[in-house]
């Protein structure tokens, strides 16, 4: 979907200015809103692109006006609202009230490094050989996703390289929706500035991105 998240290239935002020696966490309720989404993720009702689609899915006033670990809070409400484990009756009482879901799986404290370690992998092995190689040049398709993608709105409808090909990966934009993984090849495609920013770009910049071969036709 063109969420709130989507900034390439918007005006009014201005430049990306990273923070000099910045911090894992800014307060300490950000190293525990971390730890709270990470051990409800593991509880195994939602996968990484269903939540991914929950953030982005929030308000773009809401979106904006939130900082980086509360927008991931505001996006764990709606996932536990959306799969039963609270109510909204809960959240505002702060505690329990209703019959809640029962987990898959609960993360227990001596598990966490373990878990943590295992990380969630989204490789998957292809049947099919890959369409494109390195060296091919692609165009990327135009559309505008009713759901979640992968696919910057920037860099639809470009014409770029393709520049590495990767292993196959699960397809973020059916896994959010529990249409199954579906994993496709991956490909690093890279543009000129000009065909990401159109004239007067600098044109010895350059654009890369990951894209899923769905996205892709020959140019």
């Amino acid at each position: 979907m063109n969420g709130p998240q989507d900034l390439g290239g918007q005006m009014g935002f201005g430049p990306v200015a990273p923070e000099k020696d910045e911090p894992y966490f800014h307060a300490a309720w950000e190293r525990r809103a971390l730890g709270v989404t990470l051990c409800a993720g593991a509880m195994g009702a939602w996968n990484i692109d269903e939540s991914r689609h929950a953030r982005e899915s929030l308000h773009p006033a809401d979106y904006y006006a939130s900082s980086y670990y509360q927008i991931w809070i505001k996006a764990l409400e709606v996932l536990l609202k959306r799969h039963g484990f609270v109510t909204e009756r809960d959240l505002k009482a702060g505690t329990a009230v209703d019959p809640a879901a029962v987990p898959k799986r609960v993360l227990k404290a001596e598990n966490v490094p373990g878990v943590l370690a295992k990380g969630g992998p989204c490789d998957r092995p292809m049947a099919q050989p890959a369409r494109f190689k390195a060296g091919d040049p692609v165009r990327t398709k135009n559309f505008s996703s009713t759901g979640h993608t992968r696919l910057p709105r920037y860099a639809r409808g470009k014409h770029g390289t393709v520049e590495a090909v990767h292993d196959g990966f699960v397809f973020p934009d059916s896994n959010a929706h529990g249409q199954g993984e579906n994993p496709q090849w991956v490909y690093t495609v890279v543009f000129d500035g000009p065909e990401i920013w159109g004239e007067g770009a600098d044109p010895t910049l350059s654009v890369s991105i990951d894209a899923w071969e769905s996205y892709l036709e020959p140019a």
